[in-house]
């Protein structure tokens, strides 16, 4: 053989389809994401919609394989139902064909959403399915029928959920909640209408269910979360927050992805898979907040909805290609070593009264809150929102807590609500009952000075301290106590949202207004950062939308979520040397141990003290 046919076939092995990403230099952005999908992969998920018109042509074929492509996606997840089209069986064939003969990975999903002669459609406030009627059970269990030969994976898109207040909803439900009976009701025809068939055609098939963000509602409309990951083989989650400052999908915090991953992670073990999140009411900046916050929950894959965006065009894209590399070293990283810090109870299917989504806020504090699904036990400081006190064991746990040395925070709700409340409150310093006023103010005290809130400042109690000391209250005739601590054990006086508050403007499932929580003065987040906080934790001086995530290696990201700059100082504790940016290797200025940056608008930086490691 002559050295130029050696060279041919060289060339011909590193060009042909089948060959290792390992071999191929990735010079484009689609190779490089190959070559880096074992740390994070790209998946793009497309509506029954689109894949009836963009892959009927072959000019269509071409542009979806060009766009799929450019943006590093390789999965694929195919709708074959929503809104009533289904998508022919022979047409859905021919499309998983060219996708798998194009290097895809591909997955079936489903959107189960009323449309034309599918389903029976219910009588509530949003487009969902009525599931007592039979007809919509037995019209989906046909869909998954006829298409679970084809895939080897298949997703539930998050519409599994039911508002339905029917009269046959009414007869079924009896004397059982709403939550009850919806939940038990859906947890059946998980696996009737879905799983079973499934799986009676096609044995090997792996079902996933696909929970949306609204952790706070779950149970209100079906999802239990108790039971249902144990019945699917994997679990995907919703990281979708969107925009934060923006009304048209609820003024959801962006550290809400976070919590919603970790707790549906606490629920499902090792069948804990994708996060999922969309272009609705995003901003560039938007879209790709929604990525990093996925990444540090621990996803491993990323699910982007829909791929119609990509074909129309999003600015998010182009901050996603060029931040792929920062994500996927970061995503190696959280493996190693996930986010730690203070634990937040919420146990499956409990109530929050006015404490609705309030882990969202205490992230946006500057505090590394990791949720849990069970009392944990083992962890130093320890956050109970209303939804704890769902546990009636729970008082007995938290003065356990106590007797360890552990440093416990809960709401005015928890304490008023929980079981056993008066021992606790005697532990906290307070007087019990406490007494049911709703306070709403505009003024906070601040340094001997008086600051003016954007938005109300929303409490539930009147706290009265005995033995405690007040570390923040309002200001003005009638002031109310906001913060109170004795010994290891703090309570705070929030309100975020109640069921009135959803109420007042017809919304159903997320935040319905701006609060003055998310306001408040610098000094104040200080203050509630330093009883959160124990002898390990970094002390943090900055504004509140900045987040201050810990992980297990002792590396930080911040995040600055402010529409303007932000300074921040860090004191940190035990720095072994130069301190740099993981993401772009920068050098961070230390004087002594205290870390100051300026941070520019929705920006980040992870804080280590070694490079993180690059992949070839």
């Amino acid at each position: 053989m002559n050295n130029l046919s050696f060279k041919l076939i060289i060339l011909f092995i590193l060009i042909i389809p089948g060959c290792s990403p390992a071999q191929q230099k990735a010079d484009d952005f689609h190779s490089y994401a190959i070559n880096r999908k074992a740390d994070l992969q790209l998946a793009a998920y497309i509506t029954a919609h689109t894949i009836q018109d963009q892959f009927s042509t072959e000019a269509g074929r071409r542009e979806a394989l060009s766009v799929l492509r450019c943006n590093g996606f390789t999965k694929v997840y195919v709708e074959v139902y929503r809104s009533g089209l289904v998508v022919p069986v022979e047409h859905l064939s021919n499309t998983i064909t060219f996708l798998k003969n194009n290097g895809f990975e591909v997955v079936g999903g489903i959107a189960t959403v009323p449309g034309g002669e599918a389903g029976v459609a219910q009588d509530g406030p949003l487009s969902w399915f009525n599931w007592q009627n039979p007809k919509t059970g037995a019209d989906m269990k046909k869909i998954m029928e006829d298409v679970a030969p084809l895939f080897d994976q298949f997703i539930l898109d998050d519409f599994f959920c039911t508002a339905d207040t029917s009269i046959e909803s009414k007869q079924a439900k009896g004397d059982r909640t709403w939550s009850e009976y919806r939940r038990e009701l859906l947890t059946g025809l998980a696996g009737s209408v879905f799983i079973d068939p499934a799986k009676a055609k096609n044995p090997g098939i792996t079902m996933i269910i696909k929970y949306p963000q609204w952790y706070d509602r779950f149970h209100e409309f079906g999802y239990d979360v108790a039971t249902e990951p144990a019945l699917f083989d994997k679990v995907y989650v919703g990281t979708e927050t969107r925009g934060q400052y923006t009304r048209r999908f609820g003024f959801v915090q962006p550290y809400e992805g976070f919590i919603n991953y970790r707790w549906i992670a606490s629920l499902s073990g090792n069948k804990i898979g994708a996060a999922w999140f969309d272009h609705g009411d995003c901003t560039a900046t938007d879209f790709i907040e929604q990525a990093y916050q996925s990444v540090l929950a621990g996803a491993k894959e990323l699910v982007v909805f829909n791929f119609n965006d990509f074909l129309n065009g999003h600015p998010g894209h182009h901050l996603l290609r060029l931040d792929f590399e920062k994500l996927a070293d970061l995503a190696v990283a959280v493996a190693k070593n996930p986010v730690k810090g203070v634990a937040g109870y919420k146990p499956p299917n409990s109530d929050a009264g006015g404490d609705l989504y309030l882990l969202d806020y205490v992230g946006m504090f500057g505090v590394s809150l990791v949720p849990v699904s069970a009392y944990p036990e083992k962890a130093e400081v320890v956050f109970l929102p209303m939804q704890a006190a769902a546990d009636s064991a729970v008082a007995d746990k938290v003065e356990r807590s106590l007797n360890e040395g552990k440093k416990i925070i809960m709401t005015a709700g928890f304490l008023a609500r929980v079981k056993n409340g008066e021992k606790l409150a005697k532990l906290a310093g307070i007087k019990y009952p406490l007494v049911l006023e709703k306070g709403s103010t505009q003024i906070v005290v601040n340094d001997g000075t008086v600051d003016s809130l954007a938005f109300p400042l929303q409490t539930d109690y009147r706290m009265v301290p005995e033995g405690a000391e007040v570390l923040l209250q309002t200001a003005g005739g009638n002031k109310v106590s906001f913060l109170l601590k004795n010994n290891n054990i703090a309570v705070i006086n929030t309100h975020t949202f109640s069921q009135a508050d959803f109420d007042a403007v017809g919304e159903v499932l997320l935040c319905p207004r701006q609060i003055g929580l998310i306001e408040l003065p610098q000094q104040w987040m200080n203050t509630i950062r330093s009883v959160f906080a124990n002898d390990h934790t970094p002390i943090l001086d900055a504004p509140s939308r900045v987040t201050f995530q810990i992980l297990n290696d002792s590396s930080y990201v911040v995040h600055n979520y402010n529409q303007q700059k932000a300074s921040i100082e860090i004191q940190l504790k035990n720095i072994p040397g130069n301190m740099i940016d993981g993401f772009t290797g920068d050098t961070l200025p230390i004087n002594g141990n205290a870390l100051k940056i300026e941070m520019d608008l929705r920006s980040r930086i992870w804080i280590l003290n070694k490079q993180p490691e690059k992949q070839e």
